[in-house]
């Protein structure tokens, strides 16, 4: 086990002048699970393939323990890669496919039956052994992908959306299998994504990227409840945080349909924008907060959502902004109706309408 460390690391595509990572610098402690999370095209796949070497490193460093890996070739950086399809040799069985690197490495016949017969057993593949990987369902077949990752004992493991194959009710149950695998084993653990509620179940902390660069890294509550950026504010969450651009009114306040909202620190420009998540818009009495038509309703079950748009309150601002809203699952509005909601004052987020910096 190490610890990873990015330092100023960048990636400069050839024919590019805009870099693919830009200056990324982040720590990732012994024994951490990672995550890192973003659009597609924000660089995190970039950032993995840089760590396992399979992308070079115009600037900067990348360093696994003590060691500068920066232009050390992919099999002597000590790392094993999961991606995100199995890649398996068709003709051999699961323990030859979880076998093979050592089998290459020319180890022991003994040692290399111990370590596969330990890897099976931690991911219930001991009755699969035998079987070709034609004869699996895609969710074993992911299990033989991360025992031929185990079986390795390497220092870091480097997941590139290994879940994107399977089907979304596999893809929970193998996340929390993930998520529980690397904790028992404690290898530090470097996994990308796109789907931000994976990043936030399986995540010790989450990496946030943009357009190459990292936007925060923090704990899953830390960028849920505090996110630094109205990037950040809308990317995380699901549904996704409502966030209304306005004009800032007067010193230290603004108003969104009628509703004052107080506003922290002085913005760069006229506007800011005010972030409100949906389970933090509450029932208001008549004439007070904001009026909501409904458009949509969404019924999950034990939640319920309504997508509508915030009426003329009074106030010209705002005026036919889409906003979300959880409501009461057992009693959900109708398609049409109007509501008058309030957002709770200490979790209203205000951030720069210019830089998209947070305020609040």
């Amino acid at each position: 086990m190490a610890t990873v460390t990015y330092d100023s690391a960048t990636r400069i595509y050839p024919g590019s002048d805009t870099p693919a990572v830009d200056g990324l610098d982040l720590e990732i402690a012994d024994g951490e699970f990672l995550v890192l999370v973003g659009p597609s095209g924000c660089g995190k796949s970039t950032s993995l393939r840089m760590l396992a070497g399979l992308e070079d490193v115009d600037a900067g460093a990348i360093r696994i323990g003590d060691r500068d890996v920066t232009d050390v070739r992919p099999k002597d950086r000590d790392i094993a890669m999961v991606f995100q399809n199995y890649a398996l040799y068709p003709h051999m069985t699961v323990a030859a496919n979880m076998g093979f690197a050592l089998t290459n490495a020319g180890r022991p016949k003994d040692e290399i039956a111990r370590r596969v017969a330990e890897a099976a057993k931690i991911l219930d593949l001991e009755a699969l052994l035998d079987r070709k990987p034609r004869a699996l369902s895609g969710g074993q077949r992911q299990r033989v992908a991360m025992g031929r990752a185990i079986v390795r004992e390497p220092a870091v493991f480097c997941m590139d959306e290994p879940l994107s194959n399977l089907d979304a009710k596999l893809r929970v149950s193998t996340r929390t299998q993930i998520a529980s695998l690397q904790r028992r084993l404690g290898v530090t653990t470097v996994y990308v994504t796109h789907d931000q509620v994976e990043a936030m179940t399986m995540g010790d902390r989450v990496a946030v990227l943009s357009g190459g660069v990292l936007q925060q890294c923090a704990t899953p509550r830390e960028l849920y409840d505090r996110p630094v950026n109205a990037f950040v504010a809308g990317f995380v969450g699901s549904p996704a945080m409502n966030l209304v651009t306005v004009p800032v009114d007067g010193p230290g306040r603004v108003s969104l349909g009628g509703v004052d909202v107080a506003v922290p620190g002085t913005p760069s420009s006229g506007t800011v924008t005010v972030g409100i998540r949906p389970e933090d818009l509450r029932p208001a009495g008549a004439g007070e907060g904001l009026e909501v038509t409904v458009d949509v309703v969404e019924e999950l079950g034990a939640d319920a959502y309504v997508y509508g748009t915030l009426a003329d309150a009074g106030d010209p601002h705002g005026e036919g902004t889409s906003l979300i809203a959880r409501v009461d699952a057992r009693t959900p509005p109708e398609r049409g109706t109007r509501l008058r909601l309030v957002p709770d004052p200490e979790r209203t987020h205000v951030f720069d309408g210019d830089t998209g910096a947070r305020l609040s």
